[in-house]
């Protein structure tokens, strides 16, 4: 536990100062000189008046929806010709035309599901066009949290969201990947743009070893919340992750940002108390999570039952150069982040170990995605608000504004549209030969493989219980849409509520208005979230992880 405590504590220190950079970096110049300035007018010569224009919430999210649009028939093009353009050294060929849509649906929105084996499937090019994504996904994330701040703060006109783009991109994202992947060099991530090496064993056989730029991929892929690995096995292959250092490295790098992201919300708002506890919150649920994965995944696997040998922590699908704490800590962090990223093979985790990383993904806010984790808990926040202003029978106020029937619907929405396109698509799945025929492991195991598929795929995660046959057109298409459909509900519909509420005349605060910085409004919150979460997602808990648990032990 030294370890998984020494990962929560380096990642809180390390998140203030870059809490500090993104508030600086996404707000206004506050002078007329200095690199800021100059940065500022730099973005603007780049985009003329589409980047100068400020946009009202209806605006912004026009503008977020046109810029993804694009950068998906983009990369859909490449990803389609990638046999016939340049930075092939290994003449990878053309890819199927439904993996191509799932690839291209699961790096846009910032979810990085992969039906494919990177350094089987892409080459260099197509490998950078993903990487391309990398980094313009947790940029719109951080865009939008951004907007839905200065709307909570009373401004109706939210900012520009191509402006916002290029600050998060530019200022934020790619001096934090410079530092990260000279860690990461330094600690024996290969990079490199030659070809594959062909190796000759001592038993005379011919072995080919794929290679790349693998060190800038995997920096933006833990930094911003993406987890799509260079190579098939993730984080668990050594090029990827070397070894113990880089290992703490890449679990840090994994939730810095979304820690940071309270922060620069909180400094926005101009309400860094509010920010406090929001933090304190996410954070007691991450701690609950890391323990519990990590004392279940203590006990050996159920395929030991009954033998007579030492009783030992499950080790199987882990990688114990990263120690046995390193896989069960990494699947938690990877899941409250929305990142996916892997350095075990979560589809090898004890029953209950691998409930951990799913209930981090069914409440999608125990900091989330890098921008769209903090947006979600404002969903949530508006509830418990609004619940709680119903029990004393007030109207209920946030952050001085009114919230009222209007922003109820639209949270409402954009809760209870996580659920649908998990159990929805789980039980569509589960039913038919689409899912029941690809699953590795029959019974309460493949339901579990099927249920963590559309699960990650609603909380724009990636990662997967890869016991799953998942690269058919059936899988492809419907957990394509999914990512689609789960990656810009959440996000229109919350910047429509602080549309709403930046509209309406702030009311000054009373001795009877409920505040939002004390223990009182933290308590509410966390119920609130995991009673909500409660309700929609235990029942199929019990049909899945903790059934087989039952049945283990049985």
């Amino acid at each position: 536990m030294l370890y998984v405590i020494m990962l929560v504590a380096l990642s809180v220190a390390v998140s203030w100062p870059l809490g500090k950079l993104a508030a600086w970096a996404m707000n206004d110049p506050v002078s007329d000189y200095g690199f800021r300035h100059a940065a500022e007018n730099l973005f603007v010569k780049c985009g003329g008046r589409v980047v100068s224009r400020q946009q009202t919430w209806k605006n912004y999210a026009l503008s977020m929806l046109l810029f993804n649009v694009l950068i998906f028939i983009a990369v859909f093009l490449v990803l389609g010709a990638q046999q016939w353009l340049p930075l092939n050294p290994d003449a990878k060929g053309a890819l199927e035309g439904s993996l191509i849509f799932n690839t291209t649906a699961s790096f846009t929105t910032n979810t990085n599901l992969q039906h494919y084996s990177g350094e089987q499937a892409l080459s260099y090019i197509g490998q950078f066009a993903l990487m391309f994504l990398q980094y313009l996904t947790p940029a719109t994330g951080l865009a939008c949290l951004a907007a839905l701040a200065r709307g909570l703060s009373g401004k109706v006109l939210m900012g520009n969201f191509y402006a916002d783009v290029m600050r998060a991109t530019f200022l934020v994202l790619l001096p934090v990947c410079v530092v990260t992947a000279s860690m990461l060099v330094l600690g024996g991530v290969i990079m490199t743009f030659d070809g594959s090496v062909v190796a000759h064993t001592l038993e005379g056989a011919k072995q080919i070893i794929a290679r790349g730029p693998v060190a800038a991929f995997v920096t933006i892929k833990q930094l911003g919340t993406n987890g799509g690995g260079f190579f098939g096995p993730n984080s668990t292959h050594p090029f990827e992750n070397a070894g113990f250092f880089t290992n703490v490295v890449e679990t840090m790098a994994l939730i810095v940002i979304p820690m940071a992201c309270v922060w620069m919300y909180g400094r926005i708002t101009g309400r860094m108390k509010h920010a406090v506890v929001i933090f304190a919150v996410m954070l007691s649920l991450l701690c609950v999570k890391l323990g519990c994965a990590v004392y279940f995944e203590s006990a050996p696997a159920a395929a030991f039952n009954g033998l007579d040998i030492e009783n030992s922590s499950n080790l199987e699908g882990k990688e114990l150069r990263y120690g046995t704490t390193g896989g069960p800590a990494w699947s938690v962090f990877t899941t409250a982040t929305s990142n996916g990223s892997v350095n075990a093979m979560h589809d090898s985790l004890n029953p209950l170990s691998g409930l951990m990383p799913m209930i981090g993904m069914w409440l999608n806010v125990v900091f989330g995605g890098v921008g769209v984790g903090f947006i979600n808990m404002f969903l949530y926040i508006i509830v418990g608000v609004f619940i709680s202003g119903m029990m004393v029978g007030r109207t209920p106020e946030y952050l001085g504004r009114k919230v009222e029937t209007r922003e109820m619907k639209l949270a409402l929405l954009a809760i209870l549209a996580h659920p649908l396109l998990i159990l929805g698509g789980t039980a569509l799945f589960a039913a038919t030969p689409w899912g029941a025929d690809t699953v590795a492991n029959p019974g309460f195991h493949g339901f579990s493989e099927i249920l963590y598929e559309f699960t990650s795929s609603a909380a724009n995660n990636g990662s997967g219980f890869e016991g799953l046959g998942d690269n058919t057109v059936p899988w492809n298409i419907a957990t394509g849409l999914v990512m689609l459909l789960a990656r810009y509900i959440p996000i229109i519909l919350p910047l429509a509520m602080a549309g709403s509420l930046a509209a309406k005349k702030a009311a000054p605060e009373t001795a009877g208005t409920l505040r939002t910085d004390n223990l009182l409004f933290g308590g509410m919150l966390l119920g609130c979230v995991l009673i909500v979460g409660a309700l929609l997602f235990m029942p199929v808990a019990v049909l899945g992880p903790i059934a087989e648990h039952l049945s283990a032990v049985r």
